[in-house]
């Protein structure tokens, strides 16, 4: 990795995603911002340039909700850099308030949760591994949960008893498992693929919102960075962390039938082309 990466974060304008990208460009990094509201990318980008006294951020707006504006989004990253370093999947919606704890659905048709949380990153990890590859050593790294439900793939629209806590769980069992799958389908000398439950209940509009606040900010964000850029995990992929301590996850994410059917089913929701 350069000493002036560059890095895409979605969901960049608030919580984690925005002081982690604080703190990355405080440590030289080149950042692409990813928002669904313009005039918040804009302040987000404009408020990390001054206080790190660095150029400002380019941003990139697009509502994961909508599969077409997730493409549109991987496809205009390309186009505004030749390199991508790191790729952090921040961006979600958690299990209540204020997503509402109802069932709904995305601009495809699919469970919200499901389609933001893990279909989005998913979409956006498969279309930029081409530009990761070529910029190698390259990183992904998947802000998931300890959050975590097995996957029911008679049911994974959970159209049948519906919770907002069960499809947010399932979401970040998903991104766990397919991290684990890809990273198994790359070498890791090119692209490493890890996930994390940053911090717990960290003071964030998702979690504030539900209940209070156990973890800091702060605590979340020195665990992301930690799989963004610290050398000593260098060639180490395939792996979930919790804070910063390498952890076990839901047994199904070790079902190597399970990952493979995950893999293919998002292939066939997406349409996205085998890696």
């Amino acid at each position: 990795m350069t000493d002036q990466p560059t890095i895409l974060i979605t969901g960049a304008t608030d919580g984690l995603g925005r002081a982690l990208a604080e703190r990355l460009a405080l440590e030289g990094a080149t950042l692409l911002l990813h928002g669904r509201d313009q005039s918040r990318l804009d302040r987000a980008a404009a408020e990390i340039a001054d206080s790190a006294n660095v150029s400002k951020p380019r941003t990139f707006r697009a509502d994961l909700a909508d599969l077409s504006q997730v493409r549109r989004l991987a496809d205009d990253v390309q186009r505004a850099t030749d390199r991508l370093d790191v790729f952090v999947s921040n961006a979600g919606i958690g299990f209540g308030q204020p997503d509402g704890h109802d069932r709904r659905t995305s601009a495809d048709g699919y469970e919200l949760r499901f389609a933001v949380n893990y279909l989005a990153g998913f979409v956006l990890a498969v279309r930029l591994l081409p530009l990761l590859r070529a910029s190698a050593p390259a990183r992904i790294v998947n802000v998931a949960s300890l959050g975590q439900q097995a996957l029911d793939f008679d049911d994974l629209m959970l159209e049948r008893g519906y919770s907002g806590m069960r499809a947010y769980c399932q979401s970040k069992l998903a991104q766990i498992m397919s991290g684990f799958e890809l990273a198994g389908r790359i070498p890791a000398e090119q692209v490493t693929v890890n996930s994390l439950h940053p911090a717990t209940f960290m003071p964030t509009k998702m979690v504030l919102a539900e209940r209070a606040f156990v973890d800091t900010i702060e605590a979340g964000v020195a665990s992301t960075a930690r799989l963004v850029s610290d050398p000593a995990l260098a060639g180490v992929t395939g792996r979930f962390f919790d804070h910063t301590q390498e952890a076990r996850a839901d047994a199904q994410a070790y079902d190597r039938a399970a990952r493979a059917r995950l893999w293919q089913v998002s292939l066939d929701l997406t349409g996205q082309a085998e890696v």
